[in-house]
């Protein structure tokens, strides 16, 4: 656990400075894969879940600054453990000690070894402090929150919430390759819980490293947010059909419409780098035709790339914030600036004006983010209606379970049947 500590109190230190997350946890994790590294994403995830309250706590606890930045995050990870997770508070303590002469100096280990045990003595009158403080209490940017209550007065509270939660693990089973009730009876054989949810997910309980599961390599699911496999049906392509996911890596859509209709689909991104993702995924999945191609290009900038044949269906899942998925990218709770939203309905507003002459008259175009924010989402589609006089809004049914208001899914409360993450989606229809 020592290591694990360290390690991670690293990996947090590295996105306060501006790293992304996973690449953090490259750069100071070993290379072994396992329970040890699993450890380590469970306690640097969780730690940026709730860093400001944790950090809030530390301050309270120091009589001054602690100097040593490293030291300060080692403390906010062994108060993650003491406060959301169930190993023994003595054990967590005497290897946070431990942890902090190896990550430092020998004299912290008193430090840290005052400060943990000061904790253990007044938690209550510390957390009740720290409640006080609304950034402290809810443990995203002040900004966020402040946006989050004009954009939802009524959902605010359990959108913030459900932001600080652990994800679910949730499957989709690939038709193409066998059914659902086979592939939970498969995960039971192997001692593993899982139950059905939609209508091809899988929610595996509890969460646990995907390539261990029976099944994964031979093509048998992917991994997905229940949230987001709404998409593809949502689509409603059809056998025949000519489709553009228009910013398509890692795949996990654009496999999704080929699990479900025969069609010629192009897989667009502009980041070459994500490209092989989407093949693997494809191969793997059984999906890999020569109808299906996969190509580097810009959605906002189709003159590069596009043959001049209309598309059936058009899927712009756009850049955004991915403000509705931070319990699963808690990093970007703290890599996002305020000034970022503008950024993106930007982008997003070039993108959608270069796509819709691509799309077929009365075809579809389905717009999706991972953001609850209106200027990414509502206000970006009202003002997309108002400039394009072809542009018909089509309305959504959400499966019963699917917590929404109007196009816009919230994330969910930990318990939930449909546990999604915070998505949005927009059906236009061209006339």
């Amino acid at each position: 656990m020592r290591q694990s500590q360290r390690e991670a109190a690293l990996a947090v230190r590295d996105v306060l400075d501006g790293a992304a997350l996973p690449a953090a946890l490259d750069a100071n994790v070993g290379p072994a894969a396992g329970p040890a590294r699993a450890l380590v994403q469970e306690l640097a995830y969780g730690t940026l879940r709730h860093h400001v309250t944790l950090d809030a706590i530390v301050r309270a606890l120091a009589a001054k600054p602690i100097a040593d930045r490293r030291l300060a995050v080692l403390v906010e990870v062994a108060l993650y453990q003491l406060l959301h997770t169930r190993q023994p508070p003595f054990a967590v303590v005497d290897q946070a000690v431990d942890a902090a002469a190896a990550l430092a100096r020998p004299g912290a280990k008193s430090l840290v070894n005052a400060l943990l045990r000061r904790f253990l003595r007044e938690r209550a009158d510390l957390l009740a402090r720290v409640e006080a403080d609304p950034v402290a209490r809810w443990s995203h940017p002040r900004w966020w929150i402040e946006r989050l209550r004009a954009d939802w007065p009524d959902d605010w509270q359990s959108i913030l919430d459900a932001g600080n939660t652990r994800p679910p693990l949730a499957l989709r089973v690939n038709r193409r390759r066998g059914d659902r009730d086979a592939l939970i009876a498969r995960l039971a054989d192997e001692g593993i819980e899982a139950r059905a949810e939609g209508a091809a997910g899988v929610v595996v309980t509890p969460p646990r490293p995907v390539a261990g599961l029976p099944g994964f390599a031979e093509g048998a699911y992917s991994v997905q947010d229940l949230g987001a496999q709404l998409a593809a049906p949502l689509l409603g392509a059809r056998d025949g059909m000519r489709v553009l996911d228009a910013c398509a890596a890692p795949g996990g859509k654009a496999t999704h419409v080929l699990e479900l209709a025969d069609v010629a689909l192009t897989a667009l991104d502009s980041d070459a780098a994500r490209l092989p993702r989407v093949r693997e995924n494809l191969a793997r999945l059984g999906l890999a035709s020569p109808g299906v191609a996969v190509v580097e290009g810009s959605a906002a900038r189709p003159q590069t790339w596009w043959d001049g044949v209309p598309f059936e269906r058009v899927l712009a899942d756009v850049p955004c914030t991915a403000s509705g998925v931070a319990r699963r990218h808690p990093d970007a709770k703290w890599l996002r600036r305020s000034t970022d939203v503008a950024a993106f309905a930007a982008t997003q507003r070039e993108m959608l004006d270069a796509l819709w002459p691509l799309l077929a008259r009365g075809g579809v175009l389905l717009y999706a983010t991972c953001s609850v924010f209106r200027e990414e989402n509502e206000a970006q589609i009202e003002a997309f209606v108002a400039r394009h006089s072809d542009a018909l809004r089509e309305p959504l049914t959400f499966p019963a379970g699917v917590r929404h208001r109007g196009g816009q899914l919230l994330p969910s409360p930990e318990p939930a049947g449909h546990n999604q993450d915070g998505f949005f989606y927009a059906r236009l229809r061209k006339a």
